[in-house]
């Protein structure tokens, strides 16, 4: 008797098409239309969540230098809403026990701002410019990694002292504003440069989290970023973007040095949020899905 190709091999196919059947006859009867609305709920697999926030990270790592610093320079101007919002709502609410913690939402919105509005802000990219490099790893990635923190980082920087600059000389708020956004700055001069670096690896992870998360939240972006940037200003951590909008204010209101706002606040908390953002989040992310790329 001739034997057919393949007689020999086990029935591999056979069984997973039997399990798949045994499956099936434990799965509810659904209708067609029932079936794909189950597919289009269902949340996407870790891998595909990586893809996606690894395709965003080629595509930023491929902008041109002047589109990524005009970007990162916008959102450091940006990113003042959250010490105005934050120090406006602590001017009008009543004297109260609560009062900070209603204030802290104030923190969130420019956040909101600057991360719906797609701009170049540095502690998103410790998971968005890395897991390029993590699923790659080679010196030219290395580089282009490193080209994209230096221009952004520097970017933002420019942004937030331009603001910090004009302030308090150009009349852009009002004297009483601009007391309290003091007072809610004035928290930084408590911090040891060692206090910026631990609170700054919570913050980068916070961050990274956003990041990972915005492309399965379906609608839900602001709530997202809104929740967790307000554990950031509950927790006091140390974001370095939105903290140096606070340190150059101080500097520029001769309320703090520039040694203490360039050394014994900004480098620490930014040593921090890269710790949080990719020694740990980035590192993590990518190990869970690492045997299954």
């Amino acid at each position: 008797m001739t034997k057919h190709a393949g007689a020999d091999k086990p029935d591999v196919e056979g069984k997973e098409a039997g399990s798949s059947d045994d499956e099936q006859d434990l799965a509810p009867d659904l209708s067609q239309a029932d079936r794909e609305t189950v597919e289009k709920r269902k949340s996407p697999p870790a891998r595909i969540v990586h893809e996606v926030i690894r395709q965003q990270g080629i595509e930023e790592l491929d902008r041109p230098a002047a589109s990524l610093v005009w970007s990162g320079v916008a959102a450091g101007v940006t990113i003042w809403l959250s010490l105005i919002a934050q120090a406006a709502l602590m001017l009008k609410l009543p004297d109260t026990p609560w009062k900070p913690v209603i204030a802290a939402l104030g923190y969130s919105v420019g956040f909101i701002v600057t991360i719906l509005g797609r701009l170049q802000l540095f502690t998103e990219t410790t998971i968005v410019a890395v897991l390029p490099l993590a699923t790659h790893l080679s010196w030219p990635n290395l580089g282009r990694t490193l080209r994209l923190w230096a221009l952004v980082f520097g970017a933002n920087m420019l942004g937030t002292l331009a603001v910090a600059i004009l302030i308090p000389h150009v009349n852009l708020v009002t004297p009483e504003l601009l007391g309290a956004m003091i007072d809610v700055s004035s928290h930084l001069k408590e911090l040891t440069p060692g206090d910026a670096f631990a609170r700054g690896i919570p913050a980068g992870f916070v961050l990274a989290t956003i990041a990972w998360l915005l492309p399965n939240t379906r609608g839900q972006e602001v709530w997202v970023v809104t929740l967790l940037t307000y554990i950031i200003a509950l927790a006091s951590f140390s974001h370095v973007i939105a903290g140096s909008a606070e340190a150059w204010l101080l500097m520029m209101t001769g309320h703090a040095t520039f040694a203490f706002a360039a050394f014994g606040f900004i480098l620490p908390a930014l040593v921090g949020n890269i710790v949080g953002g990719t020694g740990l989040f980035a590192v993590l992310a990518h190990a869970q899905v690492r045997s299954e790329l």
